[in-house]
């Protein structure tokens, strides 16, 4: 009968325990609710001026933050919502034509996921005509390239290759989105192709990146753009894909790094490796956000991983105002060889580079 009873137990408490587990990315304190933090964020975006790349055209911040905005509100079915965000894009596409990015650039084409993302919404193939030259030029070589270019170009990458971790994002979402508005294998297929790439080229022993090859530091935000980037295309990339192994292998050691790294209270800092660095959002999100995606997808092991990824949504909501504003944004940050410079980068709230990824974390959260 004793036996009995200490198995019960053991039972029971073993059910508890797994019960917790499963739990940790769903249960969360009043004000933490990913679908409360979604609407917030998500609203916030439609009172936001354009955010503009050379004050010209509508930026990559801005791009993602609108689709974030878009996926959120697919999947809470907020119809009221993904009719004021269409009927922005419309403007976009009427007398804000001009905004609309040409596609000379990997921080430009990049803009086709937006379109894409609007397409697979609502079927509407105006959507699709826009967005698709965006992922097709990323691969057609213009006339005016240069002989480094035309050299990328011949190894069967994109012209738009120039080894910051930054493009890993850039380049895979509008591919990405390629692949999923058509089906279409050749879109993911490149994308993956380029992953391997700067993964080979960049990714050092302890899973993180350097900014570039002759930048060997660990910046925050840019290792998120790798982070964010490998788990699109995990998300998407067939089984039998010959480079899913060598990614998911770049994703699973870089997260153990980012594991090691967290801070005690949850976030990571703007070098993720110099502990007297200041801790920032945009790159804490974007790891949140592959760390969710990981537990949710079955990449990571839920009982080491899922505390961690808890960890740091519960660190990261308290960043955002009553205005629905996050704070402590690294601002736009081009490659420099001058560790202080990444110390002393200003700091933003309410910038659309750390709006976004906070908006992926909440979908991450709500999908089954």
């Amino acid at each position: 009968m004793c036996r009995k009873l200490i198995a019960l137990l053991l039972l029971l408490i073993s059910c508890q325990f797994l019960y917790a587990q499963n739990n940790l990315l769903k249960d969360f304190p009043e004000g933490f609710g990913p679908k409360e933090v979604g609407k917030r964020l998500a609203y916030r975006f439609l009172d936001r001026k354009h955010m503009l790349h050379a004050g010209k055209w509508i930026s990559y911040p801005e791009t993602f933050n609108w689709t974030g905005a878009l996926r959120y509100a697919k999947l809470t079915k907020d119809k009221k919502l993904l009719s004021l965000l269409e009927e922005r894009f419309e403007k976009l596409t009427s007398q804000e034509k001009q905004l609309l990015p040409i596609m000379n650039h990997v921080d430009l084409n990049m803009f086709g996921s937006l379109p894409l993302e609007l397409y697979q919404i609502t079927k509407d193939k105006r959507y699709f005509d826009l967005g698709i030259p965006y992922a097709d030029t990323q691969w057609a070589v213009p006339q005016n390239a240069d002989k480094k270019q035309k050299e990328w170009a011949g190894k069967g990458f994109s012209w738009q290759t120039r080894l910051w971790i930054d493009d890993m994002y850039m380049i895979t979402i509008v591919q990405a989105q390629a692949y999923k508005a058509t089906g279409d294998r050749k879109y993911i297929e490149r994308a993956a192709s380029e992953m391997v790439l700067y993964l080979d080229e960049l990714q050092r022993p302890n899973g993180l990146f350097y900014h570039a090859p002759d930048v060997p530091f660990y910046w925050g935000r840019g290792n998120g753009w790798m982070a964010a980037g490998m788990t699109e295309l995990l998300r998407l990339l067939p089984k039998d894909n010959k480079d899913r192994p060598r990614i998911l292998k770049g994703y699973e050691t870089m997260m153990k790094s980012l594991k090691d790294f967290q801070r005690p209270g949850g976030m990571w800092n703007q070098l993720i490796d110099e502990p007297d660095c200041w801790a920032e959002t945009s790159g804490s999100a974007m790891f949140a956000y592959a760390l969710i995606s990981g537990v949710k997808q079955g990449w990571l092991d839920k009982q080491e991983y899922a505390p961690v990824a808890r960890k740091a949504w519960l660190a990261m909501v308290p960043y955002i105002n009553e205005k629905g504003d996050v704070a402590e944004v690294c601002v736009g940050t081009n490659k420099k060889n001058d560790k202080q410079y990444y110390y002393d980068r200003p700091r933003n709230v309410g910038d659309s580079h750390g709006q976004s990824p906070y908006l992926w974390c909440t979908f991450a959260l709500l999908e089954k």
